[in-house]
C-alpha cells in the first residue's frame, strides 16, 4: 500500500481547518492546511477519492450549505437572509443568502453568552462601571447604574431576556478586563466554530460597519450555545425576577420578560411545531433579526435564522412560514 502523499488533490474541497488528520494505512498523519477567514461561503464539505484513506471533516455533525436553498413555498422577500437547519440529520433544509456578512444586531449576545458560560461562574460578582450608561438613540437598558453589584446569573438573564445592553458590557468588562479585549475573545471563539464571515467589534450589537455576521455563522454559534444547560434555560423563559445591590447597598429589584413574541404568546408557530426559545435583534442598520431553537412533533430540534427583515411583523410573519418547512 502507498502512502497518501502530502500534497491534498483538487478533487478534495477544504472545510475552514488549520489542520485535519489524515488517516491511512501509513497511520494517522496531521496535514496542515490554511484557511482563507472571509472566503465566499462558511463551510466546505472533504471528500477524498483515495481508496487508500480518508479524511475526517471539520463538518461531520454540521449541517453544509454553499449556495442558496428556496425550493418551496417560503416567502422571504421581506428578509435579506434566511436559513433552516435539521440539528439531528445536519441537513439545511432552506437557504437565502446564508453566506452574506451583515449586521446582527443584538443576536450578537449569543456568543456573549456562550464564552460568559464556558469561562465564569454563575455565582461570581460582576460590579457596573461608568460604561454601562450607554447613550446610542434606541439602545436597551436593563437600568443599572455605576456601581451595581449583579451575579453573573443575573446579567445573563438581563442579556438574552431583556437583551440589555449594559448587561452585555457588564460581562465584557468582567470577562476580559474591557470591551475591545472581550471582542478578540469573540473572534478568536467564532473563528474556532468556523463561523469565518463574521467580525465581532461589541458584545451587544449596537450598530458598526465592521461588526457583522452571516446565518450561517450565526447557526454554527447559536448551535454550539445550546449546548450549554443555563443558556437553554434562559432563552426558554417567559419572565425573570431577582434582587441586586445598587451602587449603595441597597436591595434593588429586577424584573424581566422575553422580547420573543413566540414565547409571549403573540405571534403563532405552525400546529406541529414547539418554539423552545431564541434571541431577538433589533437595530435601524440590522433590521429586525431573530434566531429560534424550536422542535417538531417527534421532539426533532431545528434552527431557523432570519437577518435583516423589513420590520417586526414581517419578521414573525416569515419566521412563521420558514418554520412550515419543519417536516413532522
Amino acid at each position: 500500500m502507498k502512502c497518501i502523499n502530502k500534497t491534498i488533490n483538487k478533487s478534495l474541497l477544504f472545510l475552514l481547518m488549520g489542520s485535519i488528520l489524515l488517516l491511512s494505512g501509513c497511520g494517522k498523519k496531521e496535514l496542515f492546511i490554511p484557511y482563507e477567514t472571509h472566503s465566499s461561503i462558511s463551510a466546505y464539505r472533504i471528500y477524498s477519492e483515495r481508496a487508500q484513506g480518508s479524511i475526517q471533516p471539520f463538518a461531520t455533525n454540521l449541517a453544509v450549505v454553499d449556495g442558496d436553498k428556496t425550493e418551496g413555498e417560503v416567502d422571504m422577500s421581506g428578509a435579506a437572509a434566511a436559513g433552516l437547519f435539521d440539528v439531528n440529520n445536519k441537513n439545511t433544509l432552506y437557504a437565502k443568502s446564508v453566506h452574506a456578512p451583515l449586521e446582527p444586531a443584538s443576536l450578537t449576545k449569543v456568543l456573549t453568552a456562550l464564552i460568559a458560560l464556558k469561562e465564569g461562574n454563575k455565582e461570581d460578582i460582576l460590579t457596573a462601571s461608568e460604561n454601562v450608561l450607554i447613550q446610542e438613540s434606541g439602545a436597551t437598558l436593563c437600568g443599572f447604574m455605576p456601581g451595581d453589584q449583579i451575579t453573573l446569573e443575573q446579567a445573563l438573564h438581563g442579556l438574552l431576556m431583556k437583551s440589555g445592553n449594559d448587561a452585555a458590557v457588564m460581562i465584557a468588562e468582567y470577562n476580559a478586563g474591557s470591551v475591545e479585549a472581550f471582542a478578540e475573545k469573540m473572534n478568536k471563539e467564532a473563528l474556532r466554530l468556523g463561523a469565518t464571515n463574521s467580525h465581532f467589534i461589541n458584545p451587544h450589537g449596537l450598530s458598526d460597519a465592521n461588526h457583522y455576521t452571516t446565518v450561517y455563522d450565526m447557526y454554527l454559534i447559536f448551535l454550539e450555545a445550546i449546548q450549554k444547560n443555563e443558556f437553554n434555560e434562559i432563552i426558554q423563559r417567559t419572565e425573570y425576577k431577582s434582587v441586586y445591590k445598587n451602587q449603595k447597598g441597597e436591595d434593588k429589584e429586577m424584573s424581566f420578560k422575553t422580547t420573543n413574541l413566540y414565547l409571549q404568546g403573540e405571534a403563532s408557530p405552525p400546529g406541529n411545531i414547539t418554539v423552545m426559545g431564541g434571541k431577538t435583534g433589533t437595530t435601524r442598520a440590522a433590521g429586525s433579526c431573530l434566531v429560534l431553537l424550536s422542535k417538531n412533533a417527534g421532539g426533532n430540534p431545528f434552527i431557523s435564522v432570519i437577518l435583516k427583515a423589513e420590520n417586526g411583523e414581517t419578521l414573525y410573519a416569515e419566521m412563521t412560514d420558514l418554520l412550515e418547512e419543519i417536516p413532522n
